[in-house]
């Protein structure tokens, strides 16, 4: 496991659009990124590349590269992870009750390949449109820079 927290994957009864075996995640992604993307691991807090990154871009999936948010809905949290107020659009993103570690909260994956991602958490107070907080880890996507 490493430095990396890990969770079992919650159950989906989905089948996504972008589809490998486990060994061909193996191959196509680093291990940290296996264990975050595939394995529903967590990242330590102020570690990832992106917790307080201000670039302007489209932030995607690192495992199929597919558009997830966008840094105009990046915010401040505080919180030792990058957030997020909104998705790029909801069909972006699968949201999934995660009942492991004896609490619940909502897993968000990429709808496209199944990925974890994070959680999304709401009613935190944060001063966002949505009152939500997708807390995503950076292991878990890249960012496009936009170009000018």
């Amino acid at each position: 496991m490493g430095i990396f927290g890990s969770d079992k994957p919650s159950k989906s009864e989905r089948e996504y659009p972008v589809a490998k075996t486990e060994e061909e995640w193996k191959q196509l992604l680093t291990p940290a990124e296996y264990q975050v993307l595939r394995q529903a691991g967590t990242e330590p807090a102020w570690m990832g590349e992106y917790t307080e990154t201000k670039t302007v871009g489209v932030y995607r999936c690192r495992a199929c590269q597919t558009e997830l948010f966008r840094s105009e809905t990046k915010f401040d949290s505080h919180c030792g992870w990058p957030s997020f107020f909104s998705p790029l659009a909801e069909d972006r993103i699968e949201e999934i009750v995660d009942r492991t570690l004896g609490m619940s909260r909502t897993e968000v994956r990429c709808s496209a390949c199944g990925s974890h991602l994070g959680h999304v958490f709401a009613g935190e107070g944060y001063g966002t449109p949505t009152d939500l907080r997708y807390c995503i880890n950076s292991l878990s996507i890249s960012l496009e820079p936009e170009t000018a």
